[in-house]
């Protein structure tokens, strides 16, 4: 059974318990989709990775203290696209408001088309007729998970075997996946309807399935035999990357859900006044699975109960204003948050009056300038980027 307890100690747990199979096991088979297993081939750490309950670094430390670095280049890349997609993203921060505009466009479309919302009905409960695909849709609204590989199986059907709106499919992912990330979301979508990259896109083929599910999945002539890109907003250029605030004199700390475990922020502010925002409800227009927001919330009880920290819960932006008020704060710093729902509530927080810095970590600092273009420029920079972990000779 799959333990995916919304706890530092459960991602810890599952760390080491992974860490020995990072190299080589990881390289060979972590194509597999073996859920009836519990995926023994990946990580499976994308729920507390994606709220930084376990940070990058010490994912990356943990494997690269066992293995050596090309015995584990294959999953050391891996968690590389995530923060790939997260530079990608904030350098192009419009990618995501566009998304979410699309997204309430195609939901007007499953208002006023019958046939579309019939459609998109059936595809979210799992009721296509497409056996792999239904129990792919059936396991995420279940579980809050889904395996990597059939991640991008489920989109290419949702997009070239359905015909449906990619920015649907997002949205059905991100509503229902407990590391449902703006970033990795949106832009892995967009890589499969060829927006990504532009003009290549992703198809799903019966073997694949076939060999990677170990045969649960027989082949299906129904399934497109090409991929045409879908319309969309164009990659805009890059913008600069984000440089941080000096936030050495803040007096108060505001957390979110994008990292709760914020060690590059609490330990020196220790005392001060804290107060948490979250807003996992910003992912979607849509109703965002209860399973999700509870999630969400049980993973910053627990940091801030690892903490020992007596935190301030915040209903909305105008509370985080009003709170810092209260407090006669003059600054308030939070981690720094890449473009999505918290980003946005931050913002709408300092609209409200909220004095807010924002703390930039060195991870991010290094990497996302890297990510401009294709992801080969940051893969070739990981030797420099792993060379600042923690436990590798700097900080």
């Amino acid at each position: 059974m799959l333990d995916l307890s919304p706890t530092r100690a459960a991602g810890l747990e599952r760390l080491q318990a992974f860490a020995p199979e990072a190299g080589r096991a990881y390289a060979t088979g972590r194509n597999a989709d073996d859920s009836e297993n519990g995926y023994p081939a990946v990580s499976v750490l994308s729920p507390w990775l994606r709220h930084r309950l376990v940070t990058e670094a010490e994912v990356l430390d943990a494997v690269l203290a066992r293995h050596a670095p090309d015995a584990a280049a294959k999953f050391v890349s891996e968690v590389h696209w995530r923060t790939y997609f997260k530079g990608f993203m904030e350098l192009r921060p419009s990618l995501w408001a566009g998304y979410g505009r699309d997204v309430r466009r195609q939901l007007d479309r499953v208002q006023a088309e019958s046939g579309l919302r019939s459609e998109w009905e059936a595809a979210c409960k799992g009721e296509t007729g497409y056996e792999a695909f239904d129990h792919w849709a059936r396991e995420l609204v279940e579980t809050g998970y889904v395996h990597n590989h059939a991640r991008m199986w489920f989109a290419s059907l949702w997009t070239h075997t359905l015909g449906l709106p990619w920015e649907l499919g997002a949205d059905f992912f991100i509503r229902h996946l407990l590391d449902g990330d703006a970033a990795s979301n949106t832009l892995s979508w967009r890589w499969v309807v060829g927006l990504h990259t532009e003009g290549r896109t992703y198809l799903a083929r019966n073997g694949n399935i076939t060999r990677y599910t170990n045969g649960r999945f027989e082949p299906d002539d129904r399934l497109a035999g090409r991929a045409e890109p879908a319309g969309g907003m164009p990659n805009p250029p890059p913008g600069a990357p984000p440089q941080g605030d000096d936030w050495s004199d803040a007096d108060g700390v505001l957390i979110h859900e994008d990292d709760l475990w914020a060690d590059h922020v609490l330990p020196r502010m220790e005392g001060a006044p804290t107060a948490v925002l979250l807003s996992p409800e910003g992912r979607s227009p849509l109703r965002v699975a209860p399973k999700v927001l509870g999630w969400t919330r049980a993973a910053a009880e627990d940091a801030m109960r690892e903490r020992g920290i007596a935190a301030r819960w915040l209903d909305g932006p105008e509370e985080a204003a009003a709170w810092a008020r209260t407090e006669s704060l003059a600054k308030v710093v939070t981690p720094y948050a890449p473009a999505g729902p918290a980003a946005d509530a931050l913002r709408a927080a300092e609209r409200s009056g909220l004095p807010l810095v924002r703390a930039l970590r060195s991870y991010d600092a290094r990497a996302w300038p890297k990510a401009t273009a294709g992801f080969f420029k940051l893969k070739k920079a990981i030797p420099a980027l792993t060379a600042h972990l923690p436990q590798r000779g700097a900080a």
